[in-house]
């Protein structure tokens, strides 16, 4: 018979007397109340091998009931290699439960009838974002999700509407985090967007949970965590299910190919293109989709592919892309068009049409600010790729501008 690492053995102990990995993490703590406490993940490392727990020997040997020579035996033998483990959305969630409910709940009771109030508000928030950006949204946002959140921990209700409370309290996360992300606070916008996938997930909704979770992911994608956001953006797609609606598997998939991108990986990127493509032609009017997917359709993909394109330097397929997708926006949606019209500009100073780019820069210039650091910051990017052209003239006087 094989005999077991040290890492092995403390899971078996752990197991037989029925811990948890925290609990197990409790108890060392209690033990040593002089040392640093160790953390259910640290407990997770020494029990998959890729951490020793040699100095915490005596305190294990202690807490588990077992001779401390049992466990120093245990480890001369060497762990097994661990398998490649895919990750989850649950291994980006903090420690802890920021939605435990009040032991005390002193609040009013909570019924359907504030559950569907609290509904439209968010799908209201949810409009506003398209005409309303980043710095001039994010207080309000903020003010509906820190009070949603107050309704669920306070308040009495029953099962059911608890679970409607918490998926309320996913969807105001989702666009509480975006519009913090949209005014540059992307910090705020993590913590908002963690707060959503436990919440999405405490309520058994894994569609709600991977849309939460591929927000962050994209948010990770833009700020210089590209590779993390591969990892994060998969497990969002994971997390749906094979059996989401058309259109949540569609966006999911985007962000996938997004993040590719970003990493530089050009091939994974196109193949989650085509997949995303793939999954929306199974939608269909007789597809019930969750309302906040209300906004995807053929348009986003393209205008996904066009970014994808122009990314990876392949101005002659993003530019068509984005010409045709540009025609169906107008100034009330300046942010939008703002973005698109960004990317087009990239796209042709690098197909080598400086006269081209410096007009479409003109016309993001024209829109004025919108409250949206994303908007400002793919200015600076424009401006930034136009120097290289500072002696055409249509270019100097646009910088001169």
């Amino acid at each position: 018979m094989a005999r077991e690492s040290v890492g092995e053995l403390v899971r078996r102990l752990r197991l037989t007397r029925g811990w948890s990995q925290q609990r197990l993490a409790d108890a060392l703590a209690h033990a040593a109340p002089g040392r640093i406490p160790p953390t259910r993940n640290d407990v997770s490392r020494w029990e998959i091998g890729t951490r020793s727990p040699r100095e915490w020997l005596p305190f294990l040997a202690q807490v588990l009931g077992v001779p401390r020579d049992l466990l120093e035996a245990a480890k001369a033998v060497r762990p097994p290699e661990p398998a490649p483990r895919v990750l989850t959305v649950a291994d980006f969630l903090p420690e802890g439960d920021p939605l435990a409910p009040l032991s005390a709940r002193t609040g009013r009771r909570i019924g359907a009838g504030q559950v569907a109030d609290l509904a439209r508000r968010v799908h209201g928030l949810r409009l506003a974002d398209d005409v309303v950006y980043g710095k001039d949204l994010i207080a309000p946002a903020l003010r509906e999700l820190r009070a949603a959140v107050t309704i669920y921990r306070e308040g009495t209700h029953t099962e059911q509407v608890g679970r409607e409370l918490l998926r309320a309290i996913g969807e105001l996360a989702q666009i509480a985090g975006w519009v913090a992300s949209d005014a540059g606070e992307h910090a705020e916008a993590e913590r908002i967007y963690r707060l959503g996938i436990s919440a999405a997930r405490a309520a058994g909704d894994g569609v709600l949970s991977g849309n939460v979770a591929g927000s962050l992911a994209y948010q990770w994608s833009n700020t210089g965590r590209p590779r993390d956001a591969v990892d994060l953006a998969a497990a969002a797609v994971a997390e749906a299910g094979p059996d989401a609606p058309a259109k949540a598997r569609a966006l999911y998939l985007d962000r996938v190919a997004w993040a590719h991108t970003r990493a530089g990986q050009d091939r994974p990127a196109m193949a989650a293109l085509g997949e995303a493509s793939e999954a929306l032609a199974q939608d269909s009017a007789s597809t019930e989709s969750p309302s906040y997917l209300y906004w995807i359709d053929a348009g986003e993909l393209q205008v996904m592919e066009a970014r994808v394109y122009t990314e990876l330097h392949r101005p002659l397929r993003a530019v068509p892309l984005l010409t045709d997708v540009l025609g169906r926006y107008d100034a009330s949606h300046a942010r939008e068009l703002a973005l698109y019209l960004s990317w087009l500009a990239v796209a042709y100073a690098d197909a080598n049409e400086p006269e081209a780019a410096a007009g479409t820069a003109g016309r993001i210039l024209a829109l004025g600010q919108s409250g949206s650091e994303r908007t400002t910051e793919r200015t600076r990017i424009v401006l930034d790729r136009l120097l290289a052209f500072r002696d055409v003239p249509e270019v100097a006087e646009l910088l001169a501008s």
